[in-house]
């Protein structure tokens, strides 16, 4: 298993870490599961050529999930966990002849939710 470490400056940001991800993996080719093992985080994969694409998804799930419901959870963070649930909390990539293969547009996000904070993604042969 491979590890990568990341460090979020935001209490909620989506933050491109295909390279990242592409650096980890080198050249062993193969299916790879990227995971998050966090229940405030998330991985999904979407557009990263224009950042408002990542503003945009940010935003909606926001909406979705507004900070003032009547939740149970009194940590001060159960929009987090349920944002959480929303993205999930691995995607399943491809690598071949030493690069990802993701569709043109695509890029990698890890998703923060209750950050400032010190994160790992895992990634695993599958």
């Amino acid at each position: 298993m491979k590890r990568i470490a990341l460090k979020t400056d935001r209490r909620r940001i989506l933050v491109d870490i295909t390279a990242k991800v592409a650096e980890a993996i080198g050249h062993d080719d193969g299916a790879w599961l990227v995971y998050v093992p966090h229940t405030t985080a998330g991985v999904t994969i979407n557009e990263g050529a224009d950042p408002d694409v990542a503003r945009d998804i940010l935003m909606a799930w926001e909406r979705l999930v507004p900070e003032d419901l009547p939740y149970r959870h009194t940590e001060g963070n159960a929009p987090a966990h349920v944002l959480a649930c929303l993205a999930g909390s691995s995607v399943l990539v491809t690598a071949a002849d030493g690069e990802l293969k993701l569709g043109t547009w695509q890029s990698i996000f890890f998703c923060e939710f209750d950050g400032p904070r010190n994160r790992q993604v895992w990634l695993a042969s599958a």
